[in-house]
């Protein structure tokens, strides 16, 4: 405690002699960047990692020698935390990251994220952020693959974990460390997109995220545990079987179930629990997690969020839409409870969008409501291809039928007009063609899916399998 108030103090000295001279330190603080940046070459590197190595080597011996005695040890640990931040002045020349591999400083500088001195720990936490930003690695793949996989080598990700389960949000520092602590994780995902499914396979971040998303309390590190935990599982059907297994689609279901019958009080928040429906909706890609899902009555709390009509309205249908996809379990579930006429009636637009569009969409209206579309004609084109016979069978179709027929009227709408646009987009890339701009196939795909294919393919598909 000691040594880290030692540490705290030399933060604060050092706070309150830059506000005495505030008129200067801003320009000298400039001047001295430039000329580091200038002067930031092999040799100063190699003087930063001795002159580091020097002063941890001074840290292990203090302590070994009295590890009772905290003020005995503490003047080396505040030098340790001094070249620390030295080092992250390398963030300013990533081309020397080989040559920081090289000298063998790597497994060092991660050797502190054990440091029994939290502080210390959340220094290396810090450099790591800064040396993997996106922003410093623009430009610099080689040297930044080089560095995560010496990284990874080290125990990294085992490491950053480990820290990560000693850190409270209630300290403002160690709530700092958590948010680069993803950071960190995130950074490697984008120079290595492997590690996704290395750092769920090798620690128990997964677990620990599951925890962070299930606090009623809404704060940054909940929002970016919600996004880091999307990134995992977007593209791994490891992650998505992985966290199924560790009960994750109840968490996930109970984190949304908290926005049931309110709406998020900021933006930041409004983004957390969009991040937690990706969540929901990439855990229902593999089978076994669909099960899991209806039987932990998630159609149910979907349709309820439904009948609210708050800004999770939209992301409750597309949940719905991922859950009855090929699963005729789930869509049988959704005729059982009564979910036809909460669909159907916002399939005929009968709710006013406005009530429910999230603040972030208010001026993307018409694409949230083409969106919107999109998702329950997709939801009723499952409910027909998962809906074969039986009085169920007769329930969904009954509803077209209805009103004078008002439903296929609607589909036809949706089809004409997605039609028209389609044609129109066809055409206008024909004409690109011609004006010699080269476009391949995918890409054209891609803008014709843009405006409104898929709408269109699925409503053909569910007039089909009406008739």
């Amino acid at each position: 405690m000691e040594v880290s108030n030692a540490l705290k103090r030399k933060r604060y000295d050092d706070d309150n002699h830059m506000e005495a001279e505030v008129d200067l330190s801003l320009l000298e603080a400039v001047e001295k960047s430039q000329n580091t940046v200038e002067l930031l070459d092999l040799r100063t590197l190699k003087k930063l990692v001795l002159s580091f190595e020097r002063r941890l080597k001074e840290n292990i011996e203090a302590r070994l020698k009295y590890p009772d005695q905290p003020e005995r040890f503490a003047d080396s640990e505040v030098e340790l935390h001094e070249e620390l931040e030295k080092l992250k002045i390398l963030a300013g020349a990533p081309e020397l990251y080989p040559e920081l591999v090289n000298l063998n400083a790597i497994p060092s500088i991660l050797n502190l994220l054990s440091h029994d001195n939290t502080d210390i720990a959340i220094d290396v936490v810090h450099l790591l952020e800064d040396l993997t930003d996106e922003d410093v690695l623009e430009d610099n793949d080689e040297p930044a693959r080089i560095l995560v996989d010496s990284l990874i080598e080290n125990n990294v990700l085992e490491l950053l974990v480990q820290n990560l389960q000693r850190l409270s949000d209630k300290d403002p520092d160690e709530m700092s460390a958590i948010y680069n602590t993803l950071a960190s994780i995130e950074n490697m995902i984008e120079v290595k997109p492997t590690v996704a499914e290395l750092v769920c396979e090798r620690t128990k971040l997964l677990r620990w995220l599951l925890g962070k998303i299930k606090v009623r309390e809404f704060d940054s590190n909940k929002q970016y545990a919600s996004e880091i935990l999307a990134i995992l599982l977007q593209n791994s059907t490891a992650n998505q079987k992985r966290l199924g297994q560790m009960n994750g689609v109840d968490v996930v279901l109970q984190a949304v179930a908290m926005y049931k019958s309110k709406d998020p009080k900021t933006s930041d928040e409004e983004e957390m629990l969009e991040n937690l429906f990706d969540c929901l909706c990439c855990l229902l890609m593999p089978l076994e997690n669909k099960e899991r899902f209806v039987k932990a009555e998630g159609v149910e709390l979907m349709i309820i969020i439904m009948k609210q009509k708050k800004s999770a309205y939209a992301s409750a249908i597309r949940a719905l839409d991922f859950s009855m996809t090929k699963y005729p379990p789930a869509c049988e579930r959704f005729v059982d409870v009564l979910g036809l006429k909460t669909a159907f009636a916002a399939f005929m637009g009968k709710a006013s969008i406005s009530l429910f569009i999230p603040i972030s969409k208010k001026n993307k209206k018409e694409r949230y409501q083409e969106e919107l579309e999109e998702r329950l004609v997709s939801l009723i084109a499952s409910l027909f291809g998962g809906i074969l016979r039986g009085s169920r069978r007769e329930r969904l179709l009954s509803k077209f039928v209805e009103n004078e027929c008002e439903k296929i009227d609607r589909l036809m709408e949706l089809y004409i007009r997605y039609s028209d646009r389609v044609t129109a987009e066809t055409q206008r890339l024909e004409q690109l063609e011609l004006d010699d701009l080269e476009m391949d196939e995918e890409e054209k795909y891609n803008r014709k899916l843009e405006s409104g294919l898929y709408t269109l393919q699925v409503s053909l598909s569910a007039f089909f399998l009406f008739l």
